[in-house]
């Protein structure tokens, strides 16, 4: 995305030209401000790069020296010129008066410009570079966790899965049981039944039980007379 410092600079050429909040368009023949700084931008070579480490992102500070930003001309980096541009002394002016004071001052520091125009450029490309750095270490990071979760995923859904088949086998057994002991408790009818039919003829009340163990037996009562 075009950055545009015209915007504040409209030309670097001629300091009496005058300012504007946005982009104007130049009298015929003239030069086109936009065109200006794309060119004193793609006059600023390659890419930069990171020769030590930036400990702390939220530093930008440690980011242009990473990046190795050489010292702008006199001190009057765009960072300056942004402070100038802020100073209560200024800052309520219209954008014209803004502008001839900064240039004004650059002039009497022997400062052109462009310099400062390309200080700017070197600074945006420097925060534009550890942005795609920052951003693959974010997407390298996002890869590694995914993965890991996902074999963490596996193990739980086989950990579930084996505990699943544990708690089946366990109620299967308790089925097999109770079918077990249902099939033995009526035959023990049954066989009850059978005595209690033996014994029914001797007594007056049947002190056989034909019903399940739980419920209570009648009472024994002597032979019969």
């Amino acid at each position: 995305m075009e950055k545009k410092w015209y915007n504040y600079f409209v030309s670097v050429g001629d300091t009496g030209a005058a300012a504007a909040d946005g982009p104007q368009t130049p009298p015929a023949g003239a030069s086109n401000p936009a065109q200006t700084v794309a060119d004193i931008a793609s006059s600023v070579v390659v890419e930069p790069k990171f020769t030590s480490t930036v400990t702390d992102p939220t530093s930008f500070d440690q980011i242009y020296q990473a990046a190795e930003i050489p010292p702008a001309p006199q001190g009057y980096s765009i960072m300056k010129i942004a402070d100038m541009m802020q100073s209560e002394h200024i800052r309520s002016m219209p954008a014209e008066v803004r502008r001839s004071s900064v240039l004004v001052a650059l002039d009497a520091a022997g400062v052109d410009i462009k310099d400062v125009i390309q200080d700017a450029v070197r600074r945006d490309r420097a925060l534009d570079t550890f942005e795609r750095v920052q951003e693959k270490q974010v997407g390298d990071l996002e890869a590694q966790k995914s993965k890991e979760n996902a074999q963490i995923q596996a193990e739980l859904d086989k950990y579930v899965a084996e505990q699943r088949a544990k708690i089946q086998a366990n109620n299967d057994a308790v089925t097999r049981e109770k079918e077990r002991f249902f099939g033995w408790r009526l035959k023990k009818q049954q066989e009850e039944k059978r005595i209690a039919d033996a014994v029914a003829p001797f007594v007056t009340e049947n002190p056989i039980t034909t019903s399940s163990s739980s419920t209570s037996p009648a009472p024994k009562t002597g032979p019969k007379q």
